[in-house]
């Protein structure tokens, strides 16, 4: 019993402190941060070889990546047209210097609360996002976001597992996200599962979910 409070609140305490999504993101680009081990290493060398084998075999023409980053995970992947989205003006910035003269590619702010696009790509991506989408409300917006702007493909990479711990990261929060979308998206099929790697630190394996338009 004396746990269970405890962790309670940990994560009250948390939740008080932690400035938002958005905000940590942005803060921590313009401190000069990155995307993360994730995008880095052998885990982004794992994920352009599969994601370069998927533009290829099912001939994706463009690409809506949400959670852009900064941009060390794109470097990896050949697409023929890419549209990066990110909460943080910091993350942009970075893209937009490294890419500079680079047609194939652009670069827009995203703002949960205003964005419209629908089917703007064959393929709309999200690679180790949801698991830093800490409120309820942000992680239905990017879901809903992700599926309206594909034609044919959306590409999760993530954990789909309910994972409570008191030592998790202020911005991160491991949800299942297959029941929302097999309820909320029934246009949608999920067409394969692709095990992942091993994360370094303790943790859940992160795995390809690859969902096709029915």
């Amino acid at each position: 019993m004396a746990v269970t409070v405890a962790r309670r609140m940990v994560r009250k305490l948390r939740r008080r402190i932690f400035p938002g999504s958005a905000a940590y993101w942005d803060r921590r680009y313009g401190k000069g941060g990155n995307s993360g081990p994730g995008s880095y290493g052998r885990y982004a060398r794992f994920k352009a070889e599969f994601l370069n084998d998927l533009v290829t075999t099912r001939s994706i023409s463009d690409v809506v990546e949400f959670g852009c980053g900064d941009g060390h995970q794109l470097s990896l992947v050949e697409y023929p047209e890419y549209l990066g989205l990110d909460v943080s003006e910091g993350a942009i910035a970075l893209c937009v210097r490294s890419f500079a003269g680079d047609q194939t590619k652009r670069f827009e702010l995203y703002d949960p609360d205003t964005f419209t696009g629908a089917e703007i790509a064959d393929l709309a991506l999200s690679l180790d996002v949801i698991l830093h989408l800490v409120e309820d409300d942000v992680f239905e917006l990017h879901l809903q976001h992700l599926f309206q702007a594909a034609r044919r493909y959306v590409v999760i990479y993530g954990s789909d597992v309910d994972l409570d711990r008191a030592d998790t990261a202020a911005h991160v929060r491991f949800r299942r996200f297959l029941p929302h979308i097999q309820e909320r998206f029934p246009s949608w099929s999920l067409e394969r599962v692709s095990e992942g790697i091993a994360p370094a630190a303790e943790g859940p394996r992160t795995d390809f979910f690859v969902f096709q338009r029915v």
